[in-house]
């Protein structure tokens, strides 16, 4: 045992010391290196290369062109669509507009009514149009002595080419219209046989033919040239030559930023006559020629937009020898006050109105030929006004002026020549307006301050209402009273329209109006005032579309039968009712 344990003490040593031996031979043995200089290397001490390397490669490196067929062959689709409805904005069936019509209907009080419209254009190039139309009533209003029937025609023409640098037109208007002087004054009693003597009828024959130019890219707008003549049954006549031609001259050419300025020139020749004066003394014979300047320039600044002229006008009445010139200056002020809701204007303008005889029948048709003919002069007009939306839906104007006016025509009653039983007067028979059943005029200087007010009211698509209503105070110069102007005018309007039905309804209003009485017969003098009452007067006017060709049609006039007069002694008819068809076409 302890033979063994000697032996393995002895195997312990001799590999220890060799295991000691090995492990000193394997220790790495440390130097010190001395660093004599140090580098920092630098991009100059690089060897920059001069050129570029020219690559040079082989035919068999060089790119192929690649070519490719595409062949075509059906496949299977498997994309399915999702079918829907597409969706979009209700705006109605589209109406088709005919150029042509034809419209004939009947009525109460014996009144026949016809109108037709004939419209033929050639693409780029022609223009031509026929229109005519007729009313009459041929059953005398109730309570009437005298015959009270009337009857209007009217027929135009127009032919239009489009040339390439500017259009022509050519016109033609006629009419004629037949009226009564059936008002006898009320003051007086007229016996029967008088009445019968009375041959109160009127006639009025007009033609006017117009050639108008209008040009493309030049320095002239328009020009046009008219000539109307107009006569009656007592051989009046007047004839008005009309000349009118406006310029536009760009100024940016002289002074950068600067809008055109337009040049409205115009001469206008009228002459005419009447037989007699109502004092059946002389005859009445009138010359007028007017020339024209308006130079008119429109700006804007700082949101506010300008519109300024210039109104030079120069008169010549020739039979009495009277040369007259004014001017009046024109501005027009516009600016957004409140944006979609208030805008507002305001300005000052005057101009020169020449009266005429044709003018005067289209107001008052029962006038006497015996008309004195001067021009009114507009001095001055001042007013403001504002207008805008209260509502999308809803629309407002609202305006206030102050006007005066020379020589300002008034519709005054004439004097009878007859006491009711006379039929003639310093041995002449009595022609049949002057039984106190006819109009003179009147001129006088009148100051009116005005205030007008207009609503439009858009209920949906198919129902529209409006009204408009006019505030006069008058103030005359010489006369008594303001003669035959209403001092309130109202109206009221509401529209109704959808695919099949339409239907219009309006309603007038007018104030009371002064008229003269006379002491006596012919020529006495002015001892009182009649006054002739307000009136409201409700018409209605619809129809339906059976198709895009054929209508009906229905007219009511005065609806609530109302017995009122619209000048002195006129009464007018009472409820009437007029219904027809319409035809539509084209060529």
């Amino acid at each position: 045992m302890r033979k063994c344990f000697f032996l393995y003490s002895v195997l312990i040593v001799v590999f220890s010391s060799n295991a000691q031996e090995k492990k000193k031979d394997t220790i790495i043995k440390t130097e010190i290196v001395n660093v004599i200089t140090k580098y920092n290397p630098k991009i100059s001490d690089a060897k920059k290369i001069r050129n570029n390397p020219k690559i040079i490669l082989l035919k068999k490196s060089n790119k192929k062109k690649l070519k490719y067929t595409i062949l075509s062959a059906p496949v299977a689709s498997t994309f399915i669509p999702k079918t829907g409805v597409v969706k979009g904005i209700n705006i109605g069936v589209k109406e088709r507009i005919y150029n042509n019509y034809l419209a004939v209907g009947y009525g109460n009080y014996a009144s026949p009514y016809a109108e037709l419209y004939i419209h033929k254009n050639t693409r780029f190039k022609n223009d031509f149009g026929i229109y005519t139309k007729y009313n009459a009533s041929n059953e005398n209003v109730e309570k009437t002595s005298l015959n009270s029937t009337f009857s209007n025609f009217n027929m135009a023409t127009f032919f239009k080419h489009q040339e390439r640098y500017f259009d022509w037109k050519v016109s033609l208007d006629a009419t004629q219209d037949n009226y009564n002087w059936y008002g006898l004054p009320a003051d007086k009693t007229f016996i029967e046989n008088t009445i019968k003597s009375i041959n109160e009828a009127q006639k009025y024959t007009h033609l006017k033919l117009e050639g108008a130019f209008n040009f493309h890219d030049s320095y002239i707008d328009f020009s046009k040239i008219s000539v109307s003549h107009f006569t009656d049954k007592f051989n009046s006549s007047e004839t008005l030559v009309n000349f009118e031609t406006r310029l536009d001259f760009p100024l940016d050419r002289l002074i950068a930023n600067l809008n055109d300025i337009s040049i409205l020139t115009g001469i206008d020749f009228l002459k005419g006559g009447f037989q007699n004066n109502y004092a059946n003394s002389s005859e009445i014979d009138y010359n007028i020629i007017t020339a024209k300047i308006i130079p008119n320039y429109r700006a804007e600044y700082l949101g506010v937009s300008l519109n300024i002229s210039l109104r030079a006008f120069i008169s010549l009445d020739i039979e009495n020898d009277v040369t007259n010139f004014f001017m009046f200056p024109n501005l027009l002020l516009k600016t957004t006050i409140l944006k979609k809701y208030i805008n507002g204007y305001a300005g000052f303008s005057g101009d020169l109105e020449t009266n005429t005889y044709k003018k005067f029948t289209e107001v008052n048709p029962y006038v006497s030929p015996t008309l004195f003919i001067t021009q009114t002069v507009q001095s001055s007009n001042l007013f403001i006004g504002f207008k805008g939306n209260i509502t999308r839906n809803l629309n407002y104007n609202i305006k206030a002026s102050i006007t005066k006016e020379e020589d300002k025509p008034l519709f005054l009653r004439n004097n009878s020549k007859s006491n009711g039983i006379a039929t003639s007067f310093n041995g002449k028979p009595l022609k049949g307006f002057e039984y106190g059943n006819s109009f003179s005029i009147y001129y006088d200087d009148v100051n009116t301050s005005s205030i007008f007010t207009e609503i439009e009211y858009l209920f949906d698509k198919t129902l529209t209402f409006a009204t408009q209503i006019k505030y006069d105070n008058y103030r005359t110069a010489t006369a008594l009273e303001n003669w035959n102007l209403p001092g309130l005018k109202a109206s009221f309007l509401a529209k109704f329209k959808n695919e099949k039905w339409y239907a219009t309804s309006n309603i007038y209003y007018n104030s009371e109006r002064k008229d003269a009485l006379y002491t006596a017969k012919f020529p006495s003098s002015i001892n009182g005032v009649k006054t002739v009452s307000s009136f409201a007067d409700v018409n209605l006017n619809g129809g339906y579309h059976f198709n895009d060709k054929f209508s009906a049609f229905l007219q009511l006039n005065n609806v609530l039968n109302a017995n009122y007069q619209r000048f002195s002694n006129f009464d007018t008819q009472g409820f009437q009712a007029l219904t027809g068809l319409t035809y539509k076409f084209d060529f």
